[in-house]
């Protein structure tokens, strides 16, 4: 091989093979996703098992749970919005189980002209999942507690707060409800899953590097006619 192409040649080949492994990687990575996303459908699916009496968010996270007791009327409003109604709050309550634990309930969405309707506590067997959001970050606001307005839903502090230990339960059904909440049930939509559209970048770009690579040595050929 002439010297002035092999420079090039390897430049090239070698630049396609790194692009071409980042998109392996995405592959592994989409099939690595899909099966979390499998399993987190499962736990959320399954029969609700009673309430742990220790729930550890490394091993209960999206466990389906049932508990007999009372939702208290004193609750946080966490903003929110959704794609029909607009913005509005997620209403976070206090829940005494029958065997006289506080634990919290998210009881659902309401919107933003119903926060702050005055809501009774109620007698009901809850069903629904654990959960320990990881909505915060260095940009999220503090809590706004003299307007109970809550901008991300933090466990450990929403339990500071309402005096219950730092666990959550989102609601799937619970018999006495408000008509005026709607319940959001703890789904899988939230969690991207890129991997796919990351992968065919990643081969297109090895793609076009070859295709550059080709371009530059047939110039290079050009110039020695």
């Amino acid at each position: 091989m002439n010297r002035r192409y092999i420079f090039p040649f390897l430049f090239g080949l070698i630049g396609a093979g790194i692009l071409v492994s980042l998109g392996v990687w995405q592959l592994h990575r989409l099939q690595w996703k899909e099966a979390m996303l499998a399993d987190i459908t499962a736990r959320i699916a399954a029969a609700p098992v009673p309430l742990p009496a220790h729930p550890d968010p490394s091993h209960d996270e999206y466990l389906a749970v049932t508990a007999k007791g009372e939702v208290q009327p004193h609750e946080l409003h966490v903003l929110t919005s959704t794609e029909d109604t607009g913005p509005g709050y997620r209403v976070i309550s206090v829940f005494v189980t029958a065997e006289g634990r506080r634990v919290m309930v998210d009881r659902g969405f309401v919107p933003e002209a119903g926060a702050a309707a005055p809501r009774d506590g109620f007698a009901t067997t809850l069903v629904g999942n654990l959960q320990w959001p990881n909505e915060t970050d260095s940009f999220t606001p503090a809590p706004d507690l003299k307007d109970d307005i809550w901008f991300a839903r933090d466990v450990a502090k929403m339990a500071a707060a309402l005096k219950t230990e730092p666990v959550l339960i989102v609601a799937k059904d619970m018999p006495g409800e408000s008509a005026a909440i709607s319940p959001v049930p703890v789904d899988t939509s939230g969690i991207r899953n890129d991997h796919l559209n990351y992968a065919i970048t990643w081969f297109s770009l090895a793609f076009c590097w070859l295709g550059m690579t080709g371009l530059l040595l047939w110039r290079i050929r050009r110039k020695q006619v």
